[in-house]
């Protein structure tokens, strides 16, 4: 199974445990790593057969930007979930990194897989 990537999607929204962190934004990091069976795409250089990487950031963005939760491992699940359901991939692989976090690390993070049910 061929991989779709995006690395280092960056979107500044409200994610904390602290209650500091509930009126401020603060930058996430996303690597996506997508499991899509791009030869359709590719015989027939149709874009409208490929993953598309750009509606699929656009997507995370606005859904990030839109929704507030707590843990970046709720936000990593949530993510995996949309891609799975709206772009058709068989596997999602969710780095979420969230900079800054710890004063002394140069990030902290969660990183899940999940695959589509069939």
């Amino acid at each position: 199974m061929d991989k779709v990537f995006i690395e280092g999607l960056e979107v500044l929204t409200t994610i904390g445990v602290y209650e500091w962190e509930k009126g401020i934004k603060q930058k996430l990091s996303f690597d996506l790593e997508m499991l899509h069976d791009n030869r359709p795409s590719a015989q027939q250089d149709d874009c409208q057969l490929a993953l598309n990487y750009a509606e699929v950031s656009q997507a995370v963005t606005q859904f990030a930007q839109q929704h507030q939760f707590e843990l970046i491992e709720t936000m990593s699940e949530q993510v995996a979930a949309l891609i799975l359901e709206q772009f058709n991939a068989q596997q999602v692989r969710v780095r979420l990194s969230k900079p800054g976090a710890v004063v002394n690390a140069r990030n902290v993070g969660v990183e899940i897989t999940r695959t589509r049910e069939v």
